[in-house]
């Protein structure tokens, strides 16, 4: 969640505060029925307090509100509704939020989709830091889609991502190194990427660094036929 958020000595202490109207609360408690932790998960309960504190304006909850509409959690799916939401907690500032609203608008799910309008929030979200955004920004720019082309500034975000152990970044990043895009070719760096990504399951980082590995065994083996 957002920084400078209250805190409570306990669980019975935040539903009180709830009950008693807190937004911040409203918001914590619903999330803890949104995922199980102190409660059993219950999604309809979720969304019944965060309802509560969105409608107060708390940015946190209109992005989790957002999101449950998006999936179908505890409400009917209804993208139009989770972009609402999603937009409210967005210009308020809250990067998740800014990221999700991004990802509507690049998937045109609830609103029109506009690639420019996904740069717009992919980049507020990036600069503070939300490392999905930051990869998705890095996207774009290597594709050249919207924005120009430019190879450095798409590994530049990628490495904003990867060091927050965003495994998708690290995979992507570890190809720069390996083609030379953006960065200094350097299988080193490609393969300490493609580690810290395959350690997280990411399938297209665990098959380059089988392929880095076969071309060390490879080149092993040519060097020792010709020591021979």
């Amino acid at each position: 969640m957002s920084n400078n958020r209250k805190t409570w000595d306990t669980f019975e202490a935040m539903r009180a505060a709830a009950q008693e109207g807190d937004a911040q609360a409203q918001c914590y408690l619903g999330v803890c029925y949104q995922n199980g932790q102190g409660v059993a998960q219950d999604y309809q309960e979720a969304v019944k307090w965060l309802r509560r504190a969105a409608d107060q304006n708390d940015p946190v909850a209109q992005c989790y509100l957002g999101v449950c509409y998006w999936m179908g959690q505890g409400v009917p799916q209804e993208f139009t509704e989770a972009a609402k939401w999603l937009r409210e907690a967005a210009e308020q500032g809250d990067p998740a939020a800014q990221c999700n609203l991004g990802t509507l608008y690049e998937t045109g799910q609830g609103v029109p989709q506009n690639y420019a309008e996904a740069v717009k929030w992919y980049r507020e979200a990036a600069a503070r830091g939300y490392p999905a955004a930051q990869f998705n920004l890095g996207v774009f720019y290597e594709t050249g889609q919207v924005v120009k082309q430019d190879y450095f500034e798409a590994a530049k975000w990628y490495l904003e991502a990867a060091q927050q152990e965003l495994a998708d970044a690290q995979c992507n990043l570890g190809l720069c190194y390996m083609t030379g895009r953006g960065v200094e070719h350097n299988m080193q760096q490609a393969a300490k990427w493609f580690i810290r990504a395959a350690r997280q399951g990411n399938k297209t980082a665990q098959h380059n660094l089988g392929l880095y590995y076969a071309s060390l065994e490879a080149a092993e083996e040519e060097n020792t036929e010709a020591a021979s």
